[in-house]
């Protein structure tokens, strides 16, 4: 018999430390290889993010790897999400078959806002900075051509 899942829990970790894969090992343990996916990009994005602090916006390794982060921050509230919207029957009938129901209320609610607003924010901050450098690289590679 598996231990009791709460549908509570499980978003907030999501939303709180998604892109370290706490959700994942939560639901399904540390076995999980999805769960220890989720570190590596996020690292490298951190380490893009310190790289641009550190060397300029310039810096070309920083560019590429920042939006990892952003992409992996936004994944995760997605995650978080779906799981808080999920019915209690459909999350009980998959994580807690045997044992008690878990039950949402406004702790669900609330995290599923904030996961809905950080990860809007996240995933067109991403896409506004790729979208910027990719055009600031044509742009430079046009000049040097001429």
């Amino acid at each position: 018999m598996s231990a009791f899942k709460s549908r509570t829990l499980a978003t907030w970790l999501a939303f709180v430390g998604g892109s370290l894969g706490l959700h994942r090992f939560y639901l399904h343990g540390l076995r999980d290889g999805w769960g220890w996916l989720h570190w590596p990009p996020a690292a490298l994005g951190l380490y893009g993010v310190l790289r641009m602090h550190e060397l300029g916006q310039d810096d070309r390794w920083g560019s590429l790897l920042v939006p990892l982060l952003g992409l992996v921050l936004a994944a995760s509230m997605l995650a978080a999400v779906v799981y808080g919207l999920t019915s209690d029957e459909q999350w009980n009938a998959r994580f807690n078959p045997q044992g008690p129901a878990s039950h949402g209320g406004w702790l669900v609610i609330f995290g599923v806002i904030g996961a809905v607003m950080v990860g809007a924010t996240v995933l067109i901050a991403t896409i506004a900075f790729s979208g910027q450098r990719y055009f600031e690289a044509q742009v430079q590679a046009s000049e040097q051509a001429r």
